[in-house]
């Protein structure tokens, strides 16, 4: 239904944060696959769990751009696909990790190189999906969707 409100720039900050997410997310997966590969992992052991990323990756960009023209359904399935299932797949690993009995500080001292840069992008990837979740349902952003669905 058209509308001559304006995309309220928390919906459009939410978009550009999911588009960032993504962005991060590649990064995380090419770091992983690189190193799988120079580990001695053949490719075809990795293609599966590739084109499972490559398809989420694709839905989110999809998701993403539909947020950004003022589809309140995009907004709904952001929330429920990877605000909700996207925050478990990125925290589950480090949580099980200190479970398990490790520490930050046990990280911190047989972390290389590869292993922060990874930890930073997933950092980032993780305030990116927080921060688009946030102003995607920030007051504004609920006002215009309300007023969208009239």
């Amino acid at each position: 239904m058209p509308t001559t409100q304006t995309l309220p720039a928390s919906v459009k900050a939410s978009s550009t944060l999911w588009f960032a997410a993504v962005g991060a997310g590649a990064f995380e997966a090419a770091l992983a696959v690189g190193q799988a590969l120079s580990a001695g992992t053949p490719f075809s052991a990795l293609a599966g769990g590739l084109a499972f990323r490559l398809a989420v990756f694709a839905g989110a960009v999809a998701l993403a751009a539909s947020l950004r023209r003022g589809h309140n359904w995009a907004r709904i399935a952001l929330a429920l696909t990877l605000g909700v299932f996207g925050t478990l797949s990125l925290v589950i690993e480090p949580v099980r990790w200190l479970l398990a009995g490790n520490s930050v500080a046990d990280f911190y001292a047989s972390a290389g190189p590869l292993t922060y840069v990874f930890t930073l992008s997933r950092v980032l990837h993780l305030a990116a999906v927080l921060g688009a979740m946030v102003l995607m349902f920030s007051t504004d952003a609920n006002a215009y969707f309300r007023q969208r669905s009239r």
